[in-house]
């Protein structure tokens, strides 16, 4: 979450806030007479802080509440989506946080709140072939103990004819079966995956060949690639919101571009919600109903407002959008998987 913040707090600086400091003093970076709080040269602030507890107020800052800007816009975000996208996008910009520092601070602390509350890869997943080799190492260990024993029963100078012949038996029997078992796992040891499974493609095998031997350890570095290139959603999302307003020509690349960078800041806010209802103790019911609904209620709120629609029309773009999104996480998955097979 501090890393989410801090890359937000670099995304957006500190445009439109007051601090009354530093008026009528010299700039410390450039000299300038100052005018106000800030240096009107080079954009400095008049005052400047030495001490380690500035340092946390800065991370404070960064992390919850960008000078108090966060919380003018998150309200917004929750319940009027669209006017502070159609607000922001008209020019009003120092009262509101970027809609890319909102994104990068609420996808570092939806995967934070994830890892806390252990929504993470399972570290117990086998590979394709894991679990027979260890059956086979059962089973065999099994045939030695029984071979064992008739091997101990033949050499027993007090056995009988009958008991030695039988035991005799047993060891034959016991070699077969551990010629099988050894014979079974060696193929499986040799070749991991099948000859159908291969594309001819050796990057893509190979990542095949990786996600059968260790899935936890594939999985986990799915959700690693997931965020760190979670940003991806915004362009592949574009064609598809502006498909919906294609014919419009006030309506620009840039205006998509906000309505849905805000659009999945809110959805990785809203995952992080229902994370902490789930560890809670909310029953699984309601934390699915609201995953389905509020989704779809704030962007038919978002289109809207943002667009000026009338209802029906933001309902009918809602539903082409929720199917959109279908494709739009099918597409960043398979960015995702690509990206792992090219290494």
């Amino acid at each position: 979450m501090v890393t989410g913040g801090l890359l937000g707090r670099a995304v957006e600086p500190a445009a439109g806030e007051t601090h009354g400091h530093g008026r009528g003093g010299k700039c410390l970076n450039c000299g300038t007479t100052l005018l106000g709080p800030h240096c009107h040269e080079c954009g400095q602030a008049g005052h400047v802080h030495r001490s380690l507890g500035a340092i946390a107020h800065e991370i404070l800052h960064g992390v919850v509440h960008f000078e108090g800007k966060l919380w003018r816009t998150l309200p917004l975000l929750a319940w009027r989506p669209g006017e502070l996208t159609r607000r922001y996008i008209a020019g009003e910009r120092a009262r509101f946080v970027s809609p890319m520092a909102t994104f990068l601070f609420s996808v570092f602390a939806m995967f934070a709140v994830f890892s806390f509350t252990g929504v993470t890869a399972s570290g117990d997943m086998a590979g394709s072939n894991a679990r027979p080799l260890a059956a086979i190492k059962a089973e065999r260990e099994n045939v030695a103990k029984q071979r064992g024993k008739a091997l101990a029963e033949a050499r027993d100078p007090e056995s009988d004819a009958d008991d030695r012949a039988d035991a005799a038996e047993d060891i034959a029997d016991a070699d077969a079966r551990l010629k099988r078992l050894d014979a079974a796992a060696a193929q499986l040891k040799d070749d991991p995956v099948e000859a159908a499974s291969r594309t001819g493609w050796t990057p893509l095998d190979h990542l095949v060949e990786k996600w059968q031997k260790n899935p936890s350890l594939m999985v986990y570095k799915f959700q690693s690639s997931a965020y760190k290139f979670s940003w991806l959603l915004i362009p592949i999302s574009l064609p598809f919101v502006w498909v919906l307003f294609f014919w419009k020509r006030r309506y620009q690349l840039y205006d998509h571009t906000v309505f849905v960078t805000y659009s999945i800041a809110f959805m990785s806010l809203l995952f992080i919600l229902l994370t902490l209802a789930g560890a809670v103790g909310v029953p699984g019911g309601w934390i699915a109903l609201a995953s389905t609904a509020i989704p779809f209620v704030h962007i038919t709120r978002q289109l809207k407002q943002a667009y000026a629609l009338r209802w029906w029309s933001a309902v009918l773009r809602a539903c082409l959008l929720s199917f959109f999104i279908a494709f739009i996480v099918a597409i960043f998955a398979l960015t995702l998987f690509l990206l792992g097979a090219l290494g």
